[in-house]
């Protein structure tokens, strides 16, 4: 992460922390649609009948969200963000905000539309690949969507911007294949990696590949021995954009609950309740969000949706707390990189956790009631 930024978000949670806020957020998921050119067989985001997919949030809506929430960082994803035709206008006013933009994108259109925006040190554009050629093409159930991908990345590299991966694991993913994956994005250049063990979406289609969080510990250790192997040899170190302190969460060493107000969520339904990865219900303002979510009712050991979770958007705002607490922890952590032997970190206690409900098919009947009576707030349509 550039040292500003890095600087900027710290001083912005070392703030909160002398206030005595104990829930603040770091990143604002901003999804403005959930329509997608591609239909990934592990992603929920996309089940929606045709009225929903076919709405956009407006550039107001979005500016309005970012200054309630007040997040230093705002991810956008989708669905496809740059199907968006405003998202240009968005992006900028975001920036003149001077927030920190992730724009997430599988790269599709990426070459289309890189002309409609301008390299910022507030603007990261954070491709969707989760493996090379073989991996992303079969993860993402389209031939050829890598090569797209990385030809966008090298153009968008050439003409300044920042560019970043967000790589998804499932447990396919092969150690070998990874790090040479990884070697090969540094060597075109690519600024940092985002990485992630997959979300167990329950409307996803494929449900057979997601890891549980032995599995995800297991893999992480495996494809970080091949890091620290390869830095040993003089090769170029892996770079990430994520904490030290979550990577070594990922390789199973640290104990963390999860802090789902970290990461809030704000789409065409309204605020997500509780995080960017479960809607089990919906706010009309970031502080109801806030005031009315049960947040002790989810995460690991509480809640059955959350038991294999270790996804970044609950975990790294852990993280960043820890370091901020613990600076020295995470300072000798960045420096020895994530311990990939010995045993691992206590794990947290399932066996009281409360079964999941299904509330999907109420949510949609409810929006689409609000799109015929003409009675929401937030949705536009689609252009």
């Amino acid at each position: 992460m550039p040292f500003l930024q890095a600087f900027d978000i710290g001083l912005y949670a070392f703030k909160q922390t002398l206030k005595g806020n104990k829930r603040y957020p770091l990143v604002l998921m901003l999804e403005p649609l959930f329509r997608c050119n591609l239909s990934c067989p592990g992603c929920g985001k996309i089940d929606y009948p045709a009225p929903i997919l076919n709405r956009r949030l407006s550039v107001e809506a979005c500016l309005a969200a970012a200054k309630a929430c007040g997040a230093p960082v705002v991810s956008i994803p989708g669905g496809e963000p740059l199907i968006h035709r405003e998202m240009p206008q968005i992006v900028e006013g975001l920036i003149q905000q001077k927030r920190y933009v992730y724009l997430c994108t599988n790269a599709l259109l990426l070459d289309k539309k890189l002309a409609d925006y301008k390299p910022s040190r507030y603007l990261t554009l954070s491709v969707h690949l989760d493996g090379g050629q073989v991996d992303h093409d079969r993860s993402v159930n389209r031939e050829g969507v890598y090569t797209i991908a990385e030809a966008a990345i090298r153009k968008a590299l050439a003409r300044g911007f920042r560019v970043n991966i967000n790589c998804t694991l499932f447990n396919n993913a092969d150690p070998d294949r990874m790090a040479a994956f990884f070697d090969h994005m540094m060597g075109i250049g690519l600024n940092a990696i985002t990485i992630s063990p997959g979300y167990a979406y329950e409307r996803a289609a494929d449900q057979q590949h997601f890891l549980n969080r032995q599995t995800t510990k297991n893999l992480f250790r495996e494809i970080f021995k091949r890091g620290a192997a390869r830095k040993a040899m003089g090769k170029t170190p892996w770079r990430f954009s994520q904490s030290s302190l979550f990577l070594d969460f990922l390789c199973g060493n640290q104990t963390y609950a999860c802090t789902p107000w970290g990461n809030p969520t704000y789409s065409i339904f309204g605020w997500q309740k509780p995080c960017y990865l479960i809607g089990e219900g919906f706010a009309k303002s970031y502080d109801e969000l806030m005031q009315t979510t049960n947040w002790d009712d989810y995460g690991t050991g509480r809640y059955e949706k959350c038991a294999d979770c270790m996804v970044h958007c609950g975990y790294e705002p852990t993280a960043a707390e820890d370091s901020i607490r613990h600076p020295l922890k995470a300072v000798l952590a960045a420096m020895r990189g994530p311990r990939t032997t010995g045993p691992f970190a206590p794990e947290l206690d399932t066996s009281y956790q409360r079964p999941s409900i299904d509330v999907f098919t109420r949510h949609v009947e409810e929006t689409l009631k609000a799109i015929e009576d003409g009675t929401s707030t937030t949705l536009s349509e689609a252009s």
